[in-house]
């Protein structure tokens, strides 16, 4: 192929084949590194779209830099061999060796003075066609394109032989075998001494490996934008839901509203590591009708919408049987059905006190749930549960329900096992029975509530959780 400079313009020196082989060398080990940190984020199919967007980027860098070693390796080699158009002139074909992977960068000279057309072997595997065959000449090349990327194949062409501009653009190529392929063409113009285009070279590379996977980035990414926006919908949707259900409370409540005995209340919910993870956690406290007073928390299975949209009809359920006079016990049986028999089953934890401030009995009962803790004279204690599972978990299932009398001054802790479920940096059920001095300091539950969210606030929950405490008033 002849020269593609200027006339008056001296031939630039090949590069020092030393300088090649340490940016070869620096690509295959930037290359390496790459591919190890795709693998360490390899996808499954449980894994969301940031994940899949992570593991496009790393494919994408890796074919970049497959690519750059390839054209470092044809820099090192120098100048290929080209083909000429007068086929007894043409050198033998010389493929790629066998289990290489094909070159994707192929060069062509159109000379405009004789018409001859020069292609590199390359061209001719990029572009599908059988060694030995003609190459296409300036007017042919279009009929080889998609029909929408013609007419920017024919301005570039002709910015280039008319204007004397260089070429820059893509464009689809069809195979024979119908594949398509995207080429990326650069060239410009060939001076003759007069300074008169004599002919036009070109690079062609094949891109459609790069186009494929910048695509699926742009897919990926869109795709996590999507579930990013769908994340925080649903999260403000769940967090507006749970505000909703939940008693509003900002410090103490006291029930009943009136007479003696009456409970000095005060709940906290305190988020997951996470704060994305609304969960199914409830607290409640409510004067019922015969003046006594109803205490729960519970839990149910998984998160978001689904999680509070069941949240809100077990807490509805549990508010008209306890209206009703239902007893704690037989209530959990009911709510057990009411979950096992639901459209979306779920599993959940749930522990449903009522106290009567004439005779300060607590009744009790529990459903797979963490006991309540009675702190008393400065020592703390977990109350002996009576028998009981997890709500949904079994049909017909029986549940116990107990009894204990609470004294004035008497500190009552209830809470989902997300508070002191253990994790790397957790603490357990002991750190919150340790609490019983401040407890006892303590001038309201409020400030109860204060001191165990001074202990727990900090610590990496691997769920969320509720905390109600109730102080017996004189």
């Amino acid at each position: 192929m002849p020269s593609h400079l200027f006339a008056d313009r001296p031939a630039p020196q090949p590069p020092a084949h030393d300088a090649v082989d340490a940016l070869i060398h620096r690509t295959r080990r930037l290359r390496g590194d790459v591919d190890a940190v795709g693998r360490n984020t390899a996808v499954t199919d449980q894994d969301g779209p940031q994940a899949r967007w992570q593991r496009a980027l790393c494919d994408l860098a890796v074919r970049h830099l497959d690519d750059l070693d390839q054209h470092l390796g044809q820099l090192k080699a120098g100048l290929p061999a080209q083909r000429s158009t007068t086929v007894g002139d043409r050198p033998a074909p010389e493929g790629p060796a066998a289990g290489s992977p094909p070159n994707r960068v192929g060069s062509a000279e159109w000379n405009l003075v004789t018409d001859e057309v020069s292609w590199s072997d390359e061209l001719y595997e990029i572009f599908g066609r059988p060694p030995g065959s003609p190459p296409l000449s300036l007017d042919d090349l279009p009929s080889v394109l998609l029909p929408e990327d013609q007419p920017k194949l024919t301005s570039m062409v002709t910015g280039c032989l008319v204007d004397g501009q260089p070429m820059d653009g893509e464009f689809r190529i069809v195979l024979p075998d119908s594949r398509v392929r995207t080429l990326h063409m650069t060239g410009e113009p060939v001076l003759d001494a007069e300074g008169c285009t004599a002919s036009m070279w070109a690079v062609l590379r094949d891109v459609s490996e790069l186009r494929r996977s910048e695509e699926c980035v742009s897919r990926s990414r869109d795709s996590a934008r999507r579930e990013e926006h769908i994340e925080r919908t649903e999260h403000r949707m769940a967090v507006e839901l749970q505000e909703t259900v939940l008693p509003p409370w900002r410090g103490s409540s006291h029930l009943p509203l009136q007479g003696s005995g009456a409970l000095d209340i005060a709940a906290h919910y305190l988020p997951s590591v996470s704060s994305g993870l609304i969960g199914g956690d409830w607290y409640d406290a409510m004067e019922l009708p015969d003046g006594r007073a109803l205490l729960t928390v519970g839990d149910l299975t998984g998160h978001g919408i689904p999680a509070t949209s069941a949240m809100a009809m077990v807490l509805g359920a549990l508010r008209g049987m306890a209206v009703a006079g239902i007893e704690p016990g037989a209530l959990m049986g009911h709510l057990n059905h009411l979950l096992e028999t639901s459209v979306r089953p779920v599993l959940g934890s749930a522990l449903c006190c009522r106290f009567d401030p004439a005779t300060g009995t607590l009744s009790w009962a529990q459903a797979g749930h963490p006991p309540p803790l009675l702190f008393r004279d400065g020592t703390g204690r977990r109350l002996p549960p009576p028998d009981g599972m997890l709500l949904g978990a079994a049909p017909r299932a029986a549940y116990e329900q107990d009894e204990v009398r609470l004294l004035a001054g008497d500190v009552l802790v209830l809470h989902t096992d997300g508070l002191t479920r253990r994790s790397g940096r957790g603490a357990g059920p002991e750190q919150l029975l340790a609490l019983a001095p401040r407890f006892a300091q303590a001038r309201d539950a409020q400030e109860c509530v204060r001191s165990v969210v001074e202990e727990y606030g900090g610590t990496e929950r691997l769920d969320d959780a509720c905390v109600l405490i109730a102080r017996i008033g004189a």
